[in-house]
């Protein structure tokens, strides 16, 4: 009997388990880079044969990526491949689809990396979240992300595309696309699109929607979030939450709205949403050195803004923790663009590489400030929010989980 030799995708998927494997052992973390590389040096072409066969939805945007792609395999119910650590460029989409035959897939995708994973992996849905600045000094510029969206729209002829109608810089990007599920989630970050994208004039922005004097308006969409409800392509669906926020039910619409894309009832997928309590430690509470700490991730001016929303007000302690590595942005430039004046009446526990940085613009805003060398003890009798970037994040995650 003459045996048939085993496709190049075979060997590189054996290759990125093993390595994953590899690494977990040594405690060199989930693989799910190293992983995905080794497997790529063997095949290029790995993702493309991962995906062929199963149903995937794709998440995009500045924030809320992660949260909102667990979102989708939370509801999606049954067996789903899921990047929702965060590791969203194509090492780590292999190292999510790799050993896991036949199930569907949501996966988060780096927004400069949309368009090459989409011609890989032939989604049947991509979720446009929103578009603001980020690490300036080296991610591309929004309005430029924005239009090489629009060229991929244009291409996603057997793809719906679910696009924040809220937001007009993503509204710019999907008008190209054949297949638009439209959603109004009432996006506040408007400092990215203050003026038109086609014209340049001035956006006007109404309790109705926003618009142009070149006739670009705000899409009508067919989800519309209003508080805790939702209605989906007309099915109402009441939402709730373990977590926490007006972000986290305007990613639940996102999630929602694609699940129905691909068949499942927004009704019992929002059902299975509320069993979501953190997500790769995000809003994660949790008991550490005798206090109580809740750990919130926020990585540029339009997620700062949206966390504050949502702390300002919380019971005990609120302690901030920014970095300045090459994954969170060398430039702190940013902290200027953050309203940091919404905690006026607060103090804040600067923390991280940057605390002199952060504290210096607290200053400015009129918020209190203490200085924190190293990691304080949190206090036994009252909570502690802290809200950090992506680096620093990672640092308290993991010290947290100890």
């Amino acid at each position: 009997m003459v045996r048939r030799p085993r496709s190049s995708t075979w060997f590189a998927e054996c290759a990125v388990l093993a390595v994953n494997r590899l690494s977990r052992v040594l405690g060199r973390g989930e693989g799910t880079v190293i992983g995905g590389r080794a497997g790529l040096a063997l095949d290029p072409t790995l993702l493309s044969g991962l995906a062929r066969g199963r149903t995937v939805v794709l998440v995009s945007g500045t924030n809320g990526k992660t949260t909102t792609t667990a979102l989708v395999a939370a509801g999606w119910g049954g067996p789903v491949a899921v990047n929702d650590t965060g590791s969203n460029m194509v090492q780590g989409h292999v190292a999510a689809l790799a050993g896991r035959p036949g199930v569907p897939a949501a996966l988060e995708v780096d927004e400069s990396w949309l368009a090459g994973i989409a011609a890989a992996t032939g989604p049947a849905v991509v979720v446009l979240l929103n578009l603001s600045r980020d690490q300036l000094d080296r991610a591309n510029e929004v309005r430029r992300v924005a239009a090489r969206w629009r060229d991929l729209c244009a291409t996603l002829t057997d793809t719906v595309v679910v696009a924040n109608a809220s937001d007009p810089l993503v509204a710019f990007a999907a008008e190209t696309a054949p297949h638009v599920a439209w959603c109004d989630v009432a996006t506040p970050w408007r400092l990215d699109a203050v003026s038109c994208p086609h014209c340049t004039a001035p956006l006007a922005f109404e309790p109705t929607g926003w618009s142009s004097a070149c006739g670009f308006t705000q899409p009508r969409a067919t989800t519309v979030l209003t508080g805790d409800s939702l209605s989906v392509d007309g099915v109402d669906v009441e939402l709730d939450l373990a977590l926490p926020g007006a972000v986290n039910r305007a990613n639940a619409a996102f999630a929602l709205t694609a699940l129905a894309r691909v068949g499942v009832d927004p009704r019992a997928a929002a059902a299975r949403l509320a069993a979501v309590r953190e997500v790769a430690g995000r809003y994660a509470r949790r008991r550490w050195r005798g206090g109580e700490v809740r750990l919130v991730l926020a990585k540029n001016p339009a997620g700062f803004s949206a966390a504050l929303e949502e702390v300002a007000g919380a019971p005990g302690e609120l302690w901030i923790a920014v970095n300045a590595r090459m994954a969170d942005g060398r430039d702190p430039s940013w902290l200027y663009d953050v309203p940091f004046e919404r905690l006026a009446g607060r103090t804040v526990t600067c923390l991280g590489e940057r605390r002199l940085d952060l504290a210096t613009r607290l200053d400015y805003g009129g918020v209190a400030v203490r200085l924190a060398d190293a990691a304080p003890d949190p206090p036994s009798d009252h909570p502690v929010t802290i809200v950090a970037n992506y680096t620093a994040f990672q640092e308290w995650n993991a010290r947290t989980a100890s």
